[in-house]
């Protein structure tokens, strides 16, 4: 036997694939377009669908969804932050401001006791309104006067320990 013959009987013969189909193949494809049996002429597609599956007019399309009236955590921090507290003035009169004067008020006193946190808070908070970040209405005349005097206070204490 001769080496042909041995390879011919250890390899077996090879198959043929069907010849592939072409790209152009594909497009040749003709589509049928269904219409729906009562014989109007509504198109039916993307966004468009068969009138019987089309929401019901005044019927929700997501009935268990989010129920008016709720709010997001945004709006419930602003209602939170414009919420009214009394606070009791040096003079004893009873005075009403928002939250969120509060808090400003609570960490310049802190900072003016000298929390190194509530001061760098603060500072912060007034370098955004100087750089423009912040409207400037913000703060009234008495806490950009109270800034004002912790700041130069603070740079004074720095000068120094220089």
């Amino acid at each position: 036997m001769s080496d042909d013959e041995d390879e011919s009987k250890a390899r077996p013969p090879r198959e043929r694939l069907p010849p592939r189909k072409s790209a152009r193949a594909k497009q040749s494809l003709k589509r049928i377009r269904l219409r729906s049996d009562d014989g109007r002429d509504d198109e039916v597609g993307y966004g468009k669908p068969p009138r019987s599956h089309q929401f019901k007019s005044g019927q929700s399309g997501n009935p268990k969804g989010r129920p008016k009236g709720s709010k997001n955590e945004s709006t419930i921090l602003k209602e939170v932050l414009n919420e009214k507290l009394s606070l009791r003035q040096s003079n004893g009169r009873i005075r009403k401001i928002p939250v969120l004067e509060g808090i400003h008020r609570k960490q310049t006193e802190l900072a003016l006791k000298g929390e190194v946190k509530s001061a760098v808070f603060v500072l912060n908070r007034y370098a955004a309104l100087v750089s423009g970040e912040l409207q400037p209405e913000d703060l009234s005349e008495d806490d950009r006067a109270v800034l004002d005097a912790f700041a130069r206070r603070l740079r004074g204490s720095n000068n120094d320990d220089q």
